[in-house]
């Protein structure tokens, strides 16, 4: 079983989802079916297919986070030295061709928002990324292609999600 390392702000909001969806929202499933069922014919009862529908896409999410949940190493990494890439590291990257600075800080999957410069430990740049140090050079292929970065600077900065 693969650890799933995450903040614990993130270990939080997800233990808190599951709980909330397994101690509230399948009762209110559950009365929302039974009251649909006692309407009459099933098989055209759009309020009951409505209601079976979303319990099994809550029963999907319920069995998604409880793998999650269950696989979870929170991880806090304000005590890492970032002296050489890791969990939770804000990398500053120039790309040789372009000389373009581009900044990202490594997270968990479930913390991932590349928009936000937010990259999953799991992706291809983390992982040319971890265990470098600055001034380290790195070549990830990339779905734009083969790129070549320079590392200018590892630091560590509060990630806020």
């Amino acid at each position: 079983m693969q650890k799933e390392p995450m903040l614990r702000s993130t270990y939080v909001k997800l233990s808190e989802e599951l709980e909330q969806l397994k101690s509230v929202e399948r009762g209110v499933i559950a009365k929302v079916i039974d009251e649909a069922r006692e309407l009459g014919d099933l098989k055209e009862n759009a309020e009951y297919h409505a209601a079976k529908d979303k319990q099994g896409l809550m029963e999907a999410r319920i069995a998604e986070l409880t793998d999650v949940v269950g696989r979870a190493q929170v991880v806090d990494p304000s005590i890492f030295a970032h002296e050489r890439v890791s969990f939770g590291s804000t990398v500053i990257l120039t790309d040789q061709e372009t000389d373009e600075e581009i900044k990202y800080t490594i997270v968990g999957g479930q913390e991932s928002n590349p928009q936000a410069g937010l990259i999953s430990i799991q992706s291809p740049m983390a992982r040319a990324l971890i265990g470098k140090e600055e001034g380290d050079e790195i070549e990830v292929t990339l779905p734009s292609g083969k790129k070549v970065y320079d590392i200018e600077e590892i630091v560590y900065e509060e990630i806020i999600i």
